[in-house]
């Protein structure tokens, strides 16, 4: 059995030139492998515009681990605009996505598999989500794994006796700190002075990170709540072939 999974990202354009990117993952850890460049660019480097809650040490870690990953999509979509018409597919192990759609939505999904993969502190803790990474996910599909992703974290915490956050209160500050991120990389990109496909595949995953934020804290609970009513009609272990 292979411990190593690759996501194949591939960009096909209507002049017929294509962009692709293999992403591997290792396993359990799901550290990504992403083609490295010669030379790293200058903007890569951790001290240039650094997010301003980044608790890594430029001396132990000279470049943003995030930047070095995302270097080679950066470079390659560098001279393209965010609204051009792309076919996008995304070819796992399992399935085949394929989706034609403005060229930013394409690299902003790209963009969201390689940089919870990356190594960076506060992105790694929607790391778990790459386990079921769905490209050109809507906003409730996001939070939905978000969510379940964080209740999982919380089983696996009181299973090792540490203290659980059924209430989601942690999910909201890590939220945070990925906007933080978000912005402050969206920075670090509109320093190169290319085209936007890059900066609006980023403010993409901003937008998305704050509607998750927002959703979880109002009244995204209440619309999905019907959709449990067969855990919620009865008591646990009620079942028809339970004795009372």
């Amino acid at each position: 059995m292979s411990t190593d999974t690759t996501i194949t990202y591939g960009f096909r354009f209507d002049d017929g030139s294509s962009r692709e990117f293999a992403l591997t993952m290792s396993h359990p850890t799901l550290d990504v492998t992403t083609p490295r460049i010669a030379d790293r660019p200058m903007w890569t480097e951790l001290a240039f515009y650094q997010c301003p809650n980044c608790p890594l040490d430029a001396e132990r870690h000279p470049h943003c681990p995030v930047a070095v990953n995302l270097a080679p999509v950066v470079i390659a979509f560098t001279d393209c605009v965010s609204f051009a018409e792309v076919e996008v597919s995304v070819q796992t192990e399992d399935r085949t996505y394929v989706n034609r759609c403005a060229l930013q939505a394409g690299v902003s999904s790209l963009m969201g598999l390689i940089m919870p993969t990356s190594g960076c502190p506060h992105l790694d803790k929607l790391r778990p989500m790459v386990f079921t990474h769905l490209p050109f996910s809507t906003p409730d599909q996001t939070t939905f794994r978000a969510v379940s992703m964080y209740l999982l974290a919380q089983f696996f915490r009181q299973r090792r006796g540490q203290t659980p956050d059924w209430e989601l209160k942690e999910l909201s500050r890590t939220y945070d700190e990925v906007r933080r991120v978000n912005r402050a990389f969206a920075k670090r990109l509109a320093s190169i002075h290319a085209e936007d496909a890059n900066i609006n595949a980023i403010v993409r995953l901003d937008n998305q990170a704050d509607i998750t934020a927002f959703s979880i804290t109002e009244s995204w609970w209440d619309d999905i709540e019907p959709a449990f009513q067969p855990y919620l009609s009865a008591p646990q272990g009620n079942g028809p072939d339970d004795p009372p």
